[in-house]
């Protein structure tokens, strides 16, 4: 038996810099609707540095997944690439302009780390503590939303859903875990 409840959101996606700032936009929205506000600004600030990393390393393609994942009062962030190539944390220049991104994941985030996933890619992920008390009691009717992220998504529009949407579920959420 689960004694604690959990919930969990993916979205498939190109690293390219408009589609971070996507992301970024479903990570805050998602956030919202699980009422852990309060995480929003680490957590977009985390997954976009490590999507900067996907679009600026990554190879042979962009091709990435980003997952968060709330499980016994925590928040894990993680995004799947197929590059295999491990990212090494590296000691910044004072007037550099790149180079720092891992370190302030490591600033904002409780813990953090990279592994292997398979021959083909890695997986480097964050977690933040959250307050158990926030997190809302999932419905057994909540089926949640699939996004496609191939529509383009603009602030002043929902993106485009398919699937099938709890009863449940506010109206104004992209996505639902």
């Amino acid at each position: 038996m689960i004694s604690q409840q959990s919930r969990h959101c993916t979205v498939e996606l190109q690293a390219l810099p408009s589609r971070i700032g996507q992301v970024r936009r479903i990570v805050s929205a998602q956030l919202r609707y699980w009422h852990l506000d309060p995480l929003i600004e680490r957590a977009a600030l985390g997954v976009t540095e490590l999507l900067s990393n996907v679009h600026r390393h990554a190879e042979p393609d962009k091709t990435c997944t980003v997952e968060m994942e709330l499980l016994l009062g925590r928040l894990t962030v993680s995004v799947h690439d197929h590059d295999p190539r491990l990212p090494v944390v590296q000691d910044a220049d004072p007037f550099a302009t790149c180079g720092r991104g891992l370190a302030m994941v490591a600033a904002v985030s409780e813990s953090w780390g990279v592994r292997p996933h398979g021959e083909t890619g890695k997986v480097v992920w964050f977690t933040l503590p959250a307050s158990s008390a926030a997190v809302p009691k999932i419905s057994p009717y909540d089926t949640g939303l699939t996004l496609d992220t191939t529509q383009p998504y603009d602030t002043g529009r929902r993106p485009a859903a398919r699937g099938r949407r709890s009863e449940h579920a506010p109206a104004r959420s992209a996505v639902a875990g």
